[in-house]
């Protein structure tokens, strides 16, 4: 007996995508399988590490904890979609200067859960910023390059009025 699909329609990373998905399928497993964006990662697949971040209708989300099936209708954005659009050019940059990625596993759901923080342009203390990162997990780095690249590009977006650099 297999198990029962339904059809949905959304938008991923600006393209309307149409698929008839399993019911139970995870929307993060959905977009590594069907659609080859690789890019977000499953860790614990409890909803903890953040490897899994992706932005749905423009809000911060875990794509482990969310079907597929819920994705119908909206707009997700996944780190892909992220890097086309140079929205995150900086933060990448400023990741790869100070040493804020080893591994890389983390880097993906760590710079969209980064991208958050930065879109308010809004000066963050490093707690701040700490406590903002605190849902995403890296076994390599420390947190505290990771920190430094986030409080750098959100100090060089303030002095240049929010513009991405």
């Amino acid at each position: 007996m297999s198990e029962e699909r339904v059809p949905i329609k959304l938008t991923v990373n600006g393209e309307n995508v149409s698929r008839s998905v399993p019911v139970r399928q995870h929307l993060v497993d959905f977009l590594r399988t069907e659609l080859g964006l690789t890019g977000t990662h499953l860790g614990c697949e409890h909803g903890s590490c953040g490897a899994c971040s992706l932005r749905v209708d423009g809000v911060l989300v875990r794509g482990c904890l969310m079907l597929a099936v819920q994705a119908d209708g909206s707009e997700v954005v996944t780190i892909e979609g992220l890097d086309a659009t140079g929205e995150i050019a900086d933060l990448q940059a400023a990741f790869v200067q100070r040493n804020a990625l080893q591994c890389g596993f983390c880097t993906p759901g760590m710079l969209m859960t980064a991208a958050e923080l930065v879109r308010a342009d809004t000066h963050k203390t490093r707690a701040e910023i700490r406590t903002h990162l605190a849902g995403n997990f890296c076994r390599c780095t420390g947190y505290h390059a990771i920190v430094d690249a986030v409080a750098a590009i959100l100090d060089r977006r303030a002095n240049r009025g929010g513009k991405h650099v």
